[in-house]
């Protein structure tokens, strides 16, 4: 029987309860405090990615899913690659609401209510154990009534969970995140879907690349 989100994976149950520990201790591999663990920058680099998506759609309303500390929110003033300072991710995107969702960070750990115009998910599915991958890409789209975007990394993570595994659970190549993406697509025809997904060029540090930057819907 395939896992879903009342019944999901052993591992799954496994992994929450590893990136609690880590939000609430910080990472030990790599010597980061709690503040510093998982906070919510990755969504940064995305910020004109998204924001095309949300003028595109018309969208007025975003659920981060996988937020972190939720701390992107609450930066002033921000950077967006290409163009300088902006007052704040919020007002950047000229958007009404951002709820935030992630189930390893007590703060934001209940369950969104409703639907949300858009929905982000960046640094997140890749955390995420193989054979849970299918429901929770359909929970993004289940949450979207206008766009998805997702980024993934298809390469291990510097960081280590507590019991020394990396923490990027299921490293798979772009073809397989986007038959996922399109399958779960399918089934909810109005809503554009924008995947990023990234890949390691070489061992230096942050020497990474886009591999497939894909539009859908």
């Amino acid at each position: 029987m395939a896992s879903n989100r009342l019944n999901p994976s052993k591992r799954y149950h496994e992994m929450l309860a590893l990136y609690r520990d880590m939000h609430e201790r910080g990472e030990q591999f790599l010597g980061l405090g709690p503040e510093s663990t998982y906070p919510g920058v990755s969504v940064l680099p995305h910020l004109a990615r998204i924001k095309e998506l949300i003028d595109t759609t018309g969208a007025a309303t975003v659920l981060d899913y996988g937020c972190g500390k939720g701390i992107q929110y609450e930066l002033h003033p921000v950077k967006v690659p290409g163009m300088g300072e902006v007052e704040s991710v919020i007002d950047y995107w000229d958007i009404d609401e951002v709820a935030c969702y992630d189930p390893c960070y007590r703060p934001y750990s209940r369950l969104p209510e409703g639907r949300f115009d858009g929905v982000v998910c960046t640094d997140v599915l890749e955390h995420c154990p193989e054979e849970d991958i299918p429901w929770i890409v359909g929970e993004l789209f289940g949450y979207a009534e206008r766009f998805v975007f997702a980024s993934i990394a298809c390469y291990p993570a510097k960081s280590r969970l507590p019991n020394g595994e990396n923490a990027h659970c299921t490293i798979r190549p772009l073809e397989w995140w986007r038959d996922v993406f399109a399958d779960t697509a399918a089934r909810f025809p109005p809503v554009v879907w924008k995947l990023l997904v990234e890949s390691k060029v070489s061992s230096a540090p942050g020497d990474t690349r886009i591999v497939a930057d894909m539009l859908g819907g």
